[in-house]
């Protein structure tokens, strides 16, 4: 007689092939969902389900999309480079022997695209030895996977080996949901929330809402998985996914590659999704199958009725998309929710004045650097070959992990996309992030580029803010570099070959994945030592990349009184204008070095201009880190006043930590983007919405402010009395979206404070 115990569900399958004693919990999952579901009594999404099965108390959590706070408990923990210093000492301060969950740190921010791949991987390894030897160390010591610089993009390498359909992941990138391609639930938090979850903590999320997008039809031709996101990212804009995952469903989702999908859920960070996922299908089993792991694709069947969504499951927001009629698309300038059709594309670059000479192409990146995206961007570059034409523009390759490098060098690819000009970058962010020396234009001089990365922000790039990004698929980047020019329509029309003979491209065509299976190229991965204890980490105290963390101080417990705008920022405010990238990359793991680039990208209300605010104690103008400074060191408190959506963009908390660590007080904003919001109140700051957004127009940069702190209360606004320069004091009604928990870090000046209190 068949007992309990002999459920298909208890078999022992591990997460991955790195770590032997991590295992798929099928079971526990199963066991969640069935008490929420007798619960809840009603179909579920797929987002849901994932959710709902990883909550910390099945019981008696309170369950509401876009209202409840769930608690939960994640499967993983993953950190890139420049996010993991600050994770890491924040772990450190904590005290604890080991992480207490699965967690990985990739090497992939650091490496600057200079020359080609393998010279920028060595001088990176040179200039950043110091934290790569920090970083080393510490995983050793406290029981964390290590992947070296050259192992690739940190998203590339979880769907390659930890990515696993129904897991919850947190990681400290915003594109962390590129893991959704392989129907895992991966979302995008800054370093606080993944030290909470190393150390044992439940994760605290708001409940999100389920916008669906359903795909009927199927793709041909030119059109990719890339152009869907394109699509979306029109239709939804770039705050239309705040609050939401995205789950994709219907009978077009059968259609697309593994890492097609992957695309779609990295690049849905620019709608501001808190995550995107896709169910469970066969092409997500060949994927797992291709990469070593089919034990984790036949479990994934045994409990394919959960890893998708339930008949009948509402969404609070439905898309439908004919994947059958959808064009190529192209997204830009300036933000990537800006998505022009290739057919329309020539007549806006005429009617908006873009310059029209293409001048750099660049594919690759963790949004679209897969087997499938290289394979139809060497047969669009050998087409052209075969007719004697090269690129016109400059044209760099970035792969997104050593594992597709050493592939599509066997096979081929690569030898191609150089043969037609490309210069390959090594396997990391690169110009994704500005880690791009460019040397063909001047700072300043307007000009046009094309990627098939995800992000397109002014300036983001190569720090030139009159470089118009425009993103597409790598066909589409290919196909223009040919020719040069922003004109061009692949579709349409034609090109020249060596003879001057006229030649229409032929649509690009390649595998999904290797038929030779994949080859892993160099080994890049450290396992944590078996022992652990003689294992030292070292900080020296005249290091100008590493600092060891201050606790913040506690709330006085007053009200802040007659205190100063530090600066009225106006407009997109993303987390690149607070905190750039780039060349203060180095910075990220020195809080009071890296605090020198706070919010030195955002315009001042007062003038229009970058970096230049008023010190109300001297009447002199200077740069915002240096009046903060100021402030600061005469003991006044001030705060930022904040357009829509404040903080979009990347997860980087130091975005939170600079005006923290700077004096500052609160962000006040017509709107946040999610995670920079949970980022400012995990570090003791306050983050506020005008209840009246038009409340925004009434202050005036130079007015003085009181802030009623001891208003601060779950679901009750907070006063905000102005004191115009000229004119009479109003009071602002202030909103906020703490919970009592929540409420406790402000008081006690940070989670981590509140953690190690609770600790003590």
């Amino acid at each position: 007689m068949a007992t309990v115990s002999d459920s298909p569900l208890d078999k022992k399958v591990r997460q991955n092939n790195q770590e032997s004693n991590n295992f798929i919990n099928y079971k526990k999952m199963s066991e969640n969902l069935a008490i929420v579901r007798q619960r809840l009594n009603r179909p579920l999404t797929f987002a849901e389900k994932i959710l709902y099965s990883h909550l910390d108390d099945p019981h008696g959590q309170e369950i509401e999309r876009g209202v409840s706070y769930l608690k939960l408990r994640p499967d993983r923990v993953a950190c890139q480079d420049a996010t993991a210093q600050m994770a890491i000492l924040q772990f450190m301060s904590a005290g604890m022997p080991s992480v207490a969950n699965p967690t990985t740190v990739h090497c992939d921010h650091l490496i600057e695209a200079q020359v080609g791949g393998v010279k920028d991987l060595a001088r990176a390894q040179d200039i950043n030895k110091e934290v790569y030897n920090f970083l080393s160390t510490s995983c050793a010591k406290y029981n964390i996977g290590f992947w070296r610089p050259g192992s690739g993009i940190i998203h590339q390498i979880l769907l390659e080996n930890y990515a696993f359909p129904g897991g919850l992941l947190i990681g400290t990138d915003s594109h962390t949901p590129n893991a959704g391609g392989l129907g895992m639930c991966a979302i995008g938090v800054g370093g606080a929330d993944a030290v909470d979850v190393m150390a044992n903590l439940p994760w605290e999320l708001k409940a999100p809402k389920v916008i669906g997008v359903k795909l009927t039809g199927e793709m041909s031709g030119w059109t990719t998985p890339k152009d869907i996101i394109l699509k979306v990212a029109g239709i939804l804009t770039v705050k239309g996914g705040t609050g939401a995952i995205v789950e994709y469903h219907g009978p077009g989702t059968e259609t697309l590659s593994a890492t097609g999908m992957g695309t779609i859920c990295n690049m849905g960070a620019e709608i501001g999704a808190t995550t995107s996922l896709f169910p469970f299908n066969d092409r997500m089993y060949d994927y797992l199958a291709a990469t070593k792991r089919s034990e984790i694709g036949d479990f994934s069947r045994v409990y394919a009725k959960e890893l998708r969504e339930d008949e009948g499951a509402e969404y609070d927001q439905l898309v439908e998309i004919n994947l059958s009629e959808l064009e190529p698309h192209i997204n830009g300038p300036f933000t990537p929710d800006l998505a022009t059709p290739i057919s329309k594309f020539s007549e806006a670059v005429k009617a908006n004045n873009w310059p029209e000479e293409l001048k750099v192409g660049l594919i690759g990146s963790c949004t679209n650097s897969s087997y499938e995206d290289m394979s139809r961007a060497a047969s669009i570059a050998r087409d052209a070959l075969d007719h004697g034409v090269k690129a016109k523009a400059l044209f760099t390759v970035t792969p997104g992990s050593e594992q597709i490098r050493a592939t599509i060098e066997r096979d081929g690819q690569l030898a191609t996309l150089e043969e037609f000009g490309g210069m390959v970058l090594a396997n990391a962010c690169g110009p994704c992030i500005g880690q791009w020396d460019r040397k063909d234009v001047k700072k300043g001089e307007a000009n046009s580029i094309i990627s098939s990365y995800n992000r397109n922000f002014t300036g983001r790039n190569d720090a030139n803010p009159a470089t118009h990004s425009f993103v597409a698929s790598p066909d589409l980047v290919v196909a223009m570099t040919i020719a040069g020019s922003l004109h061009f329509n692949p579709l349409t029309d034609k090109l020249k070959d060596k003879d001057g003979n006229e030649f229409l491209l032929s649509p690009p065509t390649g595998a999904g994945l290797p038929t030779r299976g994949y080859d892993p190229g160099q080994d890049t991965y450290q396992a944590p030592p078996a022992s652990r204890d003689a294992v030292s980490v070292a900080v020296s105290p005249s290091s100008d990349r590493l600092q060891l963390l201050e606790p913040f101080a506690a709330w006085d417990g007053k009200d802040a009184l007659d205190i100063p705008i530090l600066i009225k920022a106006q407009g997109k405010t993303t987390t690149d204008h607070i905190s750039m990238a780039g060349p203060w990359l180095k910075y990220r793991g020195h809080l009071d070095n890296i605090s020198n680039n706070m919010l030195i990208g955002a315009i001042n209300a007062a003038n229009g201009e970058a970096n230049k605010v008023q010190n109300f104690t001297t009447g002199k103008f200077d740069a915002v880190p240096a009046t903060a400074r100021d402030y600061k060191k005469k003991g006044i408190p001030w705060v930022v006043i904040g357009d829509w959506n404040y903080g979009e963009g990347s997860s980087r908390e130091h975005a939170a930590l600079e005006p923290r660590h700077l004096g500052g007080l609160a962000i006040i904003t017509r709107s946040f983007a999610r995670i920079h919001e949970t980022n400012l109140k995990k570090q003791g700051m306050l983050p506020l919405t005008f209840i009246n957004p038009e409340d925004y127009d009434k202050i005036q940069p130079e007015d003085k402010v009181d802030l009623l702190c001891t208003e601060l209360a779950v679901g009750k606004p907070i006063t905000l009395r102005v004191h115009p320069k000229n004119g009479k004091t109003f009071d602002v009604k202030l909103a906020h979206t703490y919970n009592a928990p929540q409420i406790e870090w402000f008081k006690n000046g940070s989670a981590l404070n509140t953690m190690a209190k609770a600790n003590a």
